[in-house]
């Protein structure tokens, strides 16, 4: 029987078509637990884009996961290894802490070099079709949800802060785009 990480692996491959992915394992800090690993697919979901996916964050616990444990996502146009990376780094710091859609994550500083963005907030995977990012059987009885998480500024962390997710996810704004200007 496919253990869970080979059940995970198995998923993003039918998601990547079949595109072999490079692995960047994180120093882990949680005693007890195998350190989370950034999943990192170069050109996809097109050419130069960079894709992430963590594994290591659902190894956790915590009584407020009922329904699914997080994994985190990213999708950039970059090429820059450091945006899977951060969330890797992310998924580490926190987990066994919910991921939940609006809340944001102040990194305290530029996340790569192509990009003035210093946070992220969370949302539904952009790229990726609602049965892609949920359920993700891996043989437990809890099974995997990835969360995407975006690049923002500062000024767009407060933001959402003062005004809730939904206000700033309908301002026009490429959540791709890591080299855009602040929206507010």
């Amino acid at each position: 029987m496919p253990t869970r990480l080979e059940q995970f692996l198995s998923h993003l491959d039918d998601l990547s078509g079949g595109i072999e992915p490079r692995f960047f394992p994180v120093e882990k800090s949680h005693p007890g637990l195998p350190g989370v690993t950034a999943i990192v697919y170069d050109n996809l979901p097109e050419r130069g884009m960079i894709t992430g996916f963590t594994y290591g964050i659902s190894l956790a616990n915590n009584p407020l996961w009922r329904f699914g444990k997080p994994e985190l996502c990213i999708s950039v146009k970059s090429d820059d290894v450091r945006w899977p990376l951060a969330l890797a780094h992310i998924g580490e710091g926190q987990r066994g802490n919910p991921f939940q859609i609006g809340d944001t994550i102040n990194v305290g500083e530029r996340i790569a070099p192509d990009s003035d963005m210093t946070a992220f907030v969370i949302f539904a995977p952009a790229v990726l079709d609602r049965e892609d990012y949920t359920g993700i059987n891996i043989g437990e009885t809890l099974p995997i949800n990835l969360s995407g998480l975006y690049p923002i500024h500062e000024a767009e962390r407060r933001y959402i802060q003062d005004h809730g997710i939904g206000a700033f996810w309908d301002l026009d704004w490429d959540p791709y785009d890591v080299s855009r200007p602040s929206v507010v």
